[in-house]
């Protein structure tokens, strides 16, 4: 997952030295909604020591994680947006209220065998464009994608197979994913990622589409829920800088 980033990291690298210079640091605050102690937040911990390191130090970074500045993941975007924090390190997909357009630049269910299939869309003719359009229209900049890989879902029962999602109550991110499954007969309940343990903890629901298998591993989700789909198959998010 580290190199799937180090286009992002050279991008911002280029754009501080260009605006800062070596003489003036600037410190930017960026919020993700995963965990420190994650995969995913250790590798966004590594980000920001790259981002000094390749800026030549002209730019700092300070991580939160958790959501800890606005409080939902839903609502980074609008807090760099409006300029609370300077990044947003969540994803696309939490956005598809404000436009459906952010589905296909955050997670398209199932259209991708792997991460670098994704990057790939990018260099087709007029892609880059209409996402930086999209982007832009509020106010902000697509930096780059960090993309760790397809999903599993994590649940209180086995799932061996179509048939056996029927009246499964599940967490799910809003947008494309909650038709899809509902379609197939689940019931998932849209709920912020930061909500995700505890409702799993307390049985408010049988199960959740909530990260990959080693955060979801990491974050001591399978202790109480034993059962995982493996591998992924639903969804590969790709989690954007703003």
């Amino acid at each position: 997952m580290f190199k799937l980033i180090s286009k992002t990291i050279a991008a911002v690298a280029i754009v501080s030295v260009a605006l800062f210079g070596s003489a003036n640091a600037k410190t930017l605050k960026i919020e993700t909604h995963f965990t420190a102690s994650s995969p995913n937040g250790e590798v966004a911990a590594q980000f920001a020591k790259n981002v000094e390191m390749f800026s030549g130090g002209s730019l700092k970074v300070e991580m939160f994680y958790s959501s800890s500045v606005t409080g939902k993941s839903a609502e980074v975007f609008n807090s760099a947006q409006t300029g609370i924090i300077d990044c947003d390190m969540t994803g696309a997909g939490y956005q598809t209220g404000k436009n459906a357009a952010f589905q296909f630049a955050g997670d398209v269910m199932g259209g991708y065998d792997n991460p670098y299939q994704q990057y790939d869309f990018l260099k087709f003719p007029g892609a880059q464009e209409a996402v930086d359009a999209l982007y832009n229209k509020y106010g902000m900049t697509l930096i780059g994608w960090w993309i760790p890989g397809h999903e599993s879902l994590i649940s209180s029962k086995p799932i061996p197979d179509v048939a056996s999602i029927k009246d499964f109550k599940f967490r799910s991110p809003p947008g494309m994913e909650s038709m899809i499954f509902t379609a197939l007969g689940a019931k998932p309940i849209v709920m912020d990622f930061g909500e995700v343990p505890t409702a799993l903890q307390t049985g408010l629901i049988d199960g959740a589409d909530y990260s990959s298998l080693a955060t979801n591993y990491a974050g001591g989700h399978y202790e109480q829920n034993k059962y995982a789909t493996y591998p992924g198959f639903h969804s590969m998010p790709a989690d954007h800088s703003l």
